[in-house]
């Protein structure tokens, strides 16, 4: 099929593509890498009368250090994020996530700000976000706002983006320097949507646990934190009875969807077997052996 007919803008601007959305009235759709937007247009799920095109727009691509963060522009290509020495120091886990995102030729043109904005609870960026308090901004033709991810995410292909919204950039704060790292994923094929995911990030004083984050994602309406498992882990050191304990923790957390995919009681078990096997690398990468 193809798409229905629409008017294309192509903006110099972040403020010619706010205007364009506003003066669209709800009824307009940024197109960047077009990835997951134009099979949509193509089956006429989406039916704009607008697309406002930002591939132009200068500043709004790159990967730069901030000191205390790192600053990823929302045009920003997946295959950037894979590839760049600056996420890869001082986010590996990050780095290691967009090796699983869809193939290669999906990863040279779709961008972090589309992946954030469409919101698809089995895409590894909302996921990373969660899990790295990521700081999303997003300028409107009212000013600009800054927004967390959990306030961003709202449900499945659901975010609190208005009608004239733009995701312009995402700001990553750096991690403790003794952190450690996991990450774990089960698809049916290479590149296709995880059936689950957990990433995990421990963070060690002593020999004791100082800060730990679980992300899951393929396990509910958005990406999600475990927080309750995070609370238990919190300032203890890591053994296999409390391994367990967390583990039953997120189970009882989630909420698993089936499909003709899996069943809700296998993605439940699934994300706990991940879980384990994300927190152990963690633990062991920060630079301690289990108890």
């Amino acid at each position: 099929m193809k798409p229905a007919a629409f008017d294309y803008v192509v903006a110099d601007s972040v403020e010619v593509a706010v205007s364009a959305l506003a003066a669209a009235g709800g009824d307009g759709k940024i197109i960047a890498g077009g990835q997951s937007l134009v099979p949509m247009l193509n089956f006429r799920l989406l039916r704009p009368s607008v697309l406002v095109d930002i591939n132009r727009i200068p500043g709004l691509a790159g990967v730069e250090d901030c000191g205390g963060s790192i600053r990823v522009g929302a045009l920003t290509r997946h295959v950037t994020l894979e590839t760049s020495p600056i996420v890869a120091e001082h986010f590996p886990v990050l780095h290691e996530a967009m090796t699983f995102v869809a193939h290669l030729a999906i990863r040279n043109r779709g961008t972090i700000g589309g992946s954030l904005s469409h919101a698809d609870p089995a895409a590894e960026l909302p996921m990373m976000s969660l899990l790295l308090n990521a700081r999303l901004g997003i300028t409107s033709s009212t000013g600009r706002r800054t927004v967390d991810p959990v306030d961003f995410f709202l449900g499945a292909l659901t975010t609190n983006l208005a009608d004239d919204d733009l995701l312009t950039d995402i700001e990553f704060p750096k991690l403790p320097r003794k952190t450690g790292w996991g990450f774990e994923e089960v698809a049916r094929r290479s590149g296709d949507f995880a059936l689950a995911c957990v990433a995990a990030t421990i963070s060690l004083v002593d020999d004791a646990v100082e800060e730990v984050r679980i992300g899951m994602m393929g396990v509910g309406e958005t990406a999600m934190r475990a927080s309750d498992a995070e609370g238990l882990l919190a300032g203890q050191k890591l053994s296999d009875e409390l391994l367990d304990e967390a583990v039953a923790l997120i189970r009882a957390a989630v909420e698993p969807n089936t499909d003709l995919h899996a069943s809700s009681d296998y993605r439940r078990h699934l994300v706990g077997v991940l879980a384990r096997r994300a927190l152990l690398s963690a633990w062991q990468r920060a630079g301690r052996a289990v108890a």
